[in-house]
C-alpha cells in the first residue's frame, strides 16, 4: 500500500532543474522535476551508491548521478549504464496548487 504524502506547491518546482525536497518522516529526499513538460518524482539517493542526486543533472528526460554519472531514465526508471539498477519513481497527484507523491 502506497503512503501518499504532500511534497511541495507547484510553484516551487522550476522546470528543467532538480528540486530537492525533504518529507517528514521519510530519510531520503523527493526530488521532483518538469522535464521536456512532464513532470516526475523519485527517490532523492542514487540506487547505485546512495549518494544524494541534487548534485546531478537533469538531460532532457535522464537524470544523471553527479557521483558517478549512471544515468536513469525518469519515464521508465532504468539504469542506461547498468541494467540491474532502477530509479524508485513515484506517481504524482496535483491536488489545487500542491504536489502529492505516492511513496511506493
Amino acid at each position: 500500500m502506497a503512503l501518499r504524502v504532500r511534497v511541495c506547491l507547484l510553484s516551487e518546482v522550476i522546470p528543467d532543474e532538480l528540486n530537492e525536497f525533504k518529507v517528514k518522516g521519510v530519510t531520503w529526499p523527493v526530488i521532483v522535476t518538469i522535464a521536456e513538460g512532464q513532470m516526475f518524482a523519485c527517490a532523492g539517493v542514487c540506487p547505485h551508491e546512495d549518494v544524494p542526486l541534487i548534485n546531478g543533472l537533469l538531460h532532457e528526460k535522464t537524470l544523471v548521478c553527479g557521483a558517478h554519472f549512471y544515468g536513469f531514465n525518469l519515464v521508465t526508471g532504468r539504469c542506461t549504464h547498468d541494467a540491474t539498477l532502477e530509479l524508485r519513481r513515484y506517481p504524482i497527484t496535483l491536488v489545487g496548487d500542491e504536489v502529492w507523491v505516492d511513496l511506493i
